[in-house]
């Protein structure tokens, strides 16, 4: 009777704890799909510019949100940061910045390609091609046998739905372009043109996700994070600090270098400067807080947090941005049967959502 009891208290302690792994599963994702809004949507305030040109305001964007924001938040969040930094192995860092200066290249490509093809076109080439990367290299590398288990399943079901999607969703933009160019061709010149737009945003796709990466493999930052008091929750701060501080380079520096070829330094103290500067630091606050919502959902979600995890806040960002390109006017002057390709795409990624999510029942 005693080692019944055992055995049933045992019993009862494993379903408690799958509860508590479970309801941390959905907030976890509940937090991750609020970051893909945020991130979906961080771009559009650069719309109602008017007197800046990209450089302007990709230059405060940067200088605010990827550069110094992030080390403020780290500095206020995690105790003993330095020391956090020399108490794990130099490689941890090396990784973390290494895949933050690439994810800048990538970043500067995908600001540039946001004038050529828009805000919904952008995000969605760039979040399909980023998921194979971002959502299956850190599930291979870390945890390959969960692969098979259901939530891996329930994973590799969902981006298979997810390409669809995109690939009706580019249908319909290629669509767009050509109905928006014979409508208007002097405002379908002016975005300029969208064979190199959307080959920015296939490079920008490949090498995009290697800010997932760089938190995903940055596991020992985070732990040590914890081990001098920050709440596990805000742990992931330091690896941001180095990702997004390394990531700053190549958008700062582009950023001059276009100021310098353009002349344009002279544009930040023209008439309605606070207003423009307003809508970098408008973008880079809502841009920073996704990401680090992200972070914490990632924590939340466990060791799925960095695959499941990732395609959720991707497909759920160009849910987002395509929303806003509707009301901000970018699907105008289109037929009905693009539109109807359009409502197909969105309709698929929202299926791929609901399959990716069905995974939560698994605890």
């Amino acid at each position: 009777m005693i080692a019944q009891g055992g055995q049933r208290d045992d019993y009862y302690e494993a379903i408690g704890k799958g509860i508590i792994m479970l309801e941390q599963f959905w907030l976890g994702m509940a937090i991750i799909f609020v970051s893909g809004i945020l991130n979906g949507g961080f771009a559009l305030p650069m719309k109602y510019t008017r007197n800046w040109n990209w450089e302007n305001t990709w230059f405060v964007f940067s200088f605010v949100g990827i550069f110094l924001l992030p080390w403020v938040m780290a500095f206020g969040f995690v105790p003993h940061l330095t020391q956090v930094y020399t108490g794990v192995p130099a490689r941890v860092v090396v990784l973390a910045v290494t895949f933050g200066f690439f994810w800048g290249i990538s970043q500067v490509t995908y600001g540039l390609s946001l004038k050529a093809v828009g805000l919904a076109v952008a995000v969605s080439v760039v979040s399909g091609l980023a998921c194979l990367s971002g959502a299956l290299v850190p599930l291979l590398v870390l945890s390959p046998a969960d692969l098979f288990r259901a939530r891996g399943i329930f994973l590799l079901c969902s981006l298979p739905i997810l390409f669809a999607g995109l690939l009706m969703y580019s249908l319909a933009s290629r669509n767009r372009e050509k109905e928006q160019r014979s409508e208007n061709p002097a405002q379908a010149a002016s975005g300029g043109s969208f064979k190199v737009g959307l080959a920015l945003c296939i490079f920008t796709g490949v090498v995009g996700s290697s800010f997932n990466l760089g938190y995903a493999f940055s596991g020992d930052i985070i732990r040590k994070s914890i081990d001098s008091g920050a709440s596990p929750l805000t742990a992931g701060y330091g690896i941001w600090a180095l990702v997004f501080g390394a990531g700053s380079i190549p958008n700062l520096c582009y950023c001059l270098y276009r100021l310098f070829r353009n002349r344009t330094f002279a544009t930040f103290r023209q008439k309605g400067w606070p207003k423009e500067t307003l809508l970098g630091v408008m973008m880079a606050v809502i841009w920073l807080s996704g990401l680090l919502l992200y972070g914490a959902g990632v924590t939340l979600v466990g060791r799925f947090g960095s695959s499941a995890g990732f395609t959720l806040f991707l497909t759920v960002s160009v849910l987002s941005s395509t929303v806003l390109g509707v009301f901000a006017g970018e699907w105008k002057s289109t037929s009905p049967r693009t539109r109807g390709l359009l409502a197909l795409g969105v309709s698929a990624m929202v299926l791929a959502v609901v399959v990716l999510n069905l995974g939560g029942l698994f605890a």
